[in-house]
């Protein structure tokens, strides 16, 4: 087969600069087994070349990078248009060519890390100066997707690339200031932020947008600004220029019970099992809001706070009641006519409602998840209620499906296995793995008696 023509390789080219990074990192792993000499061969390279440009890319423009997200327009965090970045890239790369160079080739010569630093700096440097400028078209492009995504967009840009040295040596102790607060780190990133308001005065605030960019929960970032700021009160903070970190956060939360109160049986396990990982995010936001601001119980973030403590504990419990419901329904019984049976009996004339059954695995699943943040949470006295009453109907369902079988009650033995089956799955999310095992091998002792005997034998 021939390779792509010039043209097309130029198309192709086309496509993967302005591709985001995770579809060229997809097209990369796509065409990893594809042969150099074949017909897409030439794309191959390409793509290497595009990923080996972007990381460097990635690295040199690192203290921005992480804040080019989709439209850029981001109400409660700083951002700017997706498609920046790489304008950025394609603006500089042809002005400050012997400092990229100095960066790429470091490996190769061993470069000191302070001169590769010596460098970046100088090309973030140029990237400020050209936004403000608009000498290029790309920069000029850049500039102007930044202005219609927020008022000012461009110069806050430029404003953020002026404290990028400041930010490139803070993010390298990152995990040093979040995993332990306080004391020395605590006197480094104090140092950091007296670095970046000399640069202007009103950096404090781009600073720790950068900051939290960097981090793979953002509103981490409240740790540093509690040890910059020494635990500031809940008043300090509010009416000072970093009050829109707490108001992000609290309005993060409000969204997130909004999507728990939503949750029906019929979203299904997953969306289920993330919706219980949302109340176990709130439960840590919460905690952190907590340790990092001094606040009012009464009035302000601290009573909203405890109002969103409030909604969650009666979101979850009123959720755990629909599992138990669901699942009380997915495996229904009922009173014989006979009055000498005053016990209830599992209904098995008719298959499982596969609609019933997929809405109690979902809640039940959200039950599950659960599990870790309960007791942080306050709701684990009512998830252990549930968790010991469904455990009991279970036990009940299972003991009379088995005595049915047993004493050959039931009208279709493919159903009654089926049911047993469900009573499995449902077990193991109520109360673990080995629950769920116990009941499979009941169900299949009693189903299989000839192998069974056999087996014991």
């Amino acid at each position: 087969m021939s390779a792509l023509s010039e043209r097309k390789i130029a198309i192709v080219r086309t496509l993967v600069e302005s591709a985001p990074d995770r579809v060229v990192g997809g097209l990369r792993q796509a065409l990893a087994e594809t042969s150099d000499t074949s017909a897409l061969g030439g794309v191959k390279r390409l793509v290497e070349v595009e990923v080996y440009d972007r990381t460097l890319r990635n690295m040199i423009l690192q203290p921005v990078g992480a804040m080019c997200v989709g439209a850029g327009d981001d109400p409660h965090r700083l951002t700017f248009p997706s498609r920046v970045l790489g304008l950025l890239w394609r603006g500089v790369r042809n002005i400050e060519i012997d400092a990229i160079a100095q960066v790429r080739e470091a490996p190769e010569h061993d470069t000191p890390a302070h001169l590769v630093a010596v460098a970046e700096d100088q090309i973030t440097a140029t990237i400020a100066a050209g936004i403000r400028v608009r000498d290029t078209e790309a920069f000029r492009v850049a500039a102007e997707a930044c202005d219609a995504a927020r008022k000012d967009g461009a110069e806050l840009l430029a404003a953020c690339l002026d404290i990028a040295p400041v930010v490139r040596k803070a993010a390298q102790r990152l995990p040093e200031w979040l995993a332990h607060p306080g004391g020395e780190t605590a006197a480094g990133a104090r140092i950091a932020y007296k670095d970046a308001v000399a640069v202007a005065e009103d950096a404090g605030p781009r600073f720790f947008e950068m900051l939290a960019a960097q981090m793979a929960y953002p509103w981490m970032v409240l740790r540093v600004i509690s040890a910059v700021m020494d635990k500031p009160t809940e008043r300090y903070l509010r009416d000072s220029e970093m009050s829109g970190f707490g108001e992000g956060l609290l309005a993060d939360i409000d969204a997130a019970l909004a999507t728990i109160g939503g949750l029906k049986g019929d979203a299904g396990a997953p969306a289920a099992r993330a919706a219980a990982k949302s109340v176990e995010l709130i439960v840590q936001q919460i905690m952190e809001i907590e340790t990092c601001i001094d606040l009012q119980r009464d009035a302000g973030w601290g009573l909203r706070i405890q109002k969103q403590r409030t909604s969650l504990a009666a979101l979850v419990e009123a959720r755990l009641r629909d599992a138990e419901r669901a699942a009380i329904e997915a495996l229904p019984m009922y009173a014989p006519r006979n009055q000498r049976v005053r016990r209830q009996i599992p209904r098995l004339t008719d298959p499982p409602e596969t609609r019933l059954v997929d809405s109690a695995t979902a809640l039940l699943s959200f039950s599950e998840e659960l599990r870790s943040a309960a007791n942080y949470g306050g709701f684990s006295t009512a998830r252990n209620k549930m968790t010991e009453k469904l455990g009991e109907y279970l036990d009940h369902y299972v003991d009379e499906v088995v005595d049915l079988l047993r004493s050959d009650e039931v009208e279709d033995r493919g159903v009654a296995e089926t049911f047993l089956r469900h009573a499995a799955d449902f077990d193991a999310l109520v109360r673990g793995a080995k629950a769920g095992e116990i009941v499979r091998r009941r169900a299949h002792a009693v189903l299989n008696p000839d192998s069974s005997n056999h087996h014991d034998g």
